[in-house]
């Protein structure tokens, strides 16, 4: 799992079936300064976060497909939590 910040929606009237019921978001991967450390994904939103949330994301496909139970979804990033406050042990 990674740190992200979630920065837009995306709109898309025109899916392919299996993405129907989905809220796409652009996320910004973060580290625990909430420093972006790499380029903006899309994710796909499973627990209502909203713009300026820090979200908890699962990159990888196969686990993001096992999270909604759905092996035939094609999904690149999931969002699994919203994060209440992070503690930096530095």
């Amino acid at each position: 799992m990674k740190l992200g910040c979630v920065t837009g929606n995306v709109v898309s009237t025109i899916k392919t079936p299996c993405h129907q019921s989905c809220k796409l978001m652009v996320v910004d991967p973060i580290d625990m300064n909430r420093k972006v450390i790499g380029p903006s994904i899309i994710a796909i939103d499973s627990v209502q976060a909203g713009i300026g949330d820090i979200i908890l994301i699962v990159e990888e496909g196969g686990s993001s497909r096992e999270a909604l139970q759905n092996p035939t979804l094609a999904i690149d990033a999931l969002i699994v939590g919203i994060v209440d406050y992070l503690v930096n042990q530095e």
